[in-house]
Formats: structure tokens, C-alpha cells, sequence
């Protein structure tokens, strides 16, 4: 069973199979945004769904902490775009009013 926890001192959160880590995605966290800067999957676990729960807990601990979320990383840039309901929380730059 893979369990997903935050390495704060890594700045990553990390996929657990037991004693071994299926993946990991890393983060970049300020006071106000969260951004997701790149994700791994070992190989023997691709394609078992590690990669989503690695978003999964990332978006929702942004959620519970009022934070917005910049993807750089394009395995969670592409998770956000096929999620709707995380939209919420993408950050988007200001847009500048020209006169």
C-alpha cells in the first residue's frame, strides 16, 4: 500500500511502498504559493496511479493551507488541467491594466 507524506526538510512530498520510495514530488513553499518544481516515479511503479497521489496530497495540503499552487513541474501542470476542481487554486499572475 503506498502512503503519501510530507518531507518537509527535503521539500518534498514522498510516496512510501513500505520501506521504499515509489516517488516523490518537489516543492518550493512561501508564505502565500506552493510551486511544484518537478515529480518522479520509480520505474517499477509507473502506472499504478503514484504519480496522482503524489498531486493529490501536494494540491490538498496547498488547500488546507490557503495556499496557491504554481506547476512548473509538467506532470503536475498536466494533473491540475485534467482535475477541474483543483482550478481553485492556480495561481495566475496580475494582469496589467494599460491606459
Amino acid at each position: 500500500m503506498i502512503t503519501v507524506t510530507d518531507n518537509h526538510t527535503m521539500r518534498r512530498f514522498e510516496a512510501h511502498d513500505d520501506d521504499t520510495i515509489a516517488g516523490f514530488a518537489e516543492y518550493i513553499r512561501t508564505d502565500n504559493l506552493v510551486v511544484f518544481t518537478h515529480t518522479e516515479v520509480d520505474s517499477a511503479y509507473e502506472g499504478r496511479g503514484v504519480g496522482s497521489q503524489l498531486a493529490r496530497a501536494g494540491l490538498d495540503a496547498a488547500r488546507a493551507d490557503g495556499l496557491r499552487v504554481l506547476a512548473i513541474c509538467p506532470f503536475i501542470a498536466g494533473w491540475l488541467a485534467r482535475h477541474p476542481e483543483y482550478a481553485g487554486l492556480e495561481y495566475r499572475a496580475a494582469s496589467k491594466v494599460t491606459d
